[in-house]
């Protein structure tokens, strides 16, 4: 892509997604995120009204006389995006492409973070981690993280979420905000799922296009796995395999939304084909 159509994307991607985050997530941002870092500042005597929760039962024993803890908030929290880059987030049948979504909603959490004074790192990965940007603040440093999502050619085409999360884990040694994006076509990533959320916020936001969810019923197609690129005749006229690939993909969506219950992990589904705002700004709320 050359550099002005490049810069001109960008822009244009800024200028949508300042605008939502500025007016819309922003605050949710900060009031869901910003509690969850509490520090320990000091303590004091009980008074009427506190919480009986912040009791500090030891110092309480050894004064003989109620006294409570306080809390001030982190003045700076960090937010890592997991960044599927895969073959398959190529994949759209409808407006965009599941990567352009994923764009997007990456530009809206980093703007949100950095009015908020966070800092905001960033790991693509396919079945290997193809960057990592260390986090930083700064409006300079979230147009170079849209500058890579648009433009990133990553070298292998496959899906290792757990090899991301691994990384993660490594990387990043302090409690963080991560929101994992990706259509979680993967398996066997429960172990480190779990092993992450119990050190991070961590939220999956599964990006999906209503193409995956069914086969029409055109007769005889030929179908392409993206990242294997194996290729299979599949005859949709057929009730039987558009009942079992319907099947199928119930059971994986059913799996990755156990796979998060289990480990504490928030989740998200957002559909290529329709606005992620109410969305997004309904899970904030909810949360």
């Amino acid at each position: 892509m050359e550099t002005k159509e490049l810069l001109k994307k960008v822009r244009k991607i800024e200028i949508k997604t300042r605008r939502l985050s500025n007016h819309i997530f922003s605050g949710e941002y900060h009031s869901h995120f910003k509690g969850r870092g509490m520090t320990f500042s000091e303590v004091r005597k009980y008074q009427a009204g506190d919480d009986i929760r912040d009791i500090d039962w030891n110092v309480t024993a050894k004064l003989n006389e109620p006294h409570i803890k306080i809390f001030e908030e982190e003045r700076e929290l960090t937010m890592m995006l997991m960044v599927d880059i895969s073959k398959s987030e190529s994949f759209g049948t409808r407006v965009q492409q599941k990567r352009d979504l994923i764009t997007e909603l990456c530009a809206v959490l980093s703007f949100s973070a950095i009015q908020n004074n966070d800092k905001v790192g960033v790991i693509f990965f396919t079945d290997q981690i193809e960057l990592y940007i260390p986090p930083k603040k700064g409006k300079s440093h979230i147009l170079r993280i849209i500058r890579e999502l648009i433009e990133f050619k990553p070298k292998s085409n496959g899906t290792d979420i757990s090899e991301a999360l691994r990384f993660l884990s490594s990387v990043v040694k302090k409690k963080c905000i991560v929101f994992a994006l990706s259509d979680f076509q993967d398996l066997d990533y429960e172990k480190n799922l779990k092993i992450a959320a119990n050190k991070h916020d961590l939220t999956a936001i599964r990006v999906i296009d209503v193409a995956e969810e069914s086969l029409p019923d055109i007769g005889l197609v030929q179908l392409q796995n993206p990242e294997s690129g194996s290729v299979n005749w599949v005859d949709t006229s057929s009730k039987s395999i558009r009942r079992n690939y319907e099947n199928k993909y119930k059971e994986f969506v059913a799996n990755f939304k156990e796979n998060c219950l289990k480990s504490g992990t928030d989740y998200l589904d957002l559909r290529v084909d329709r606005s992620y705002t109410k969305q997004l700004l309904e899970f904030f709320k909810r949360r």
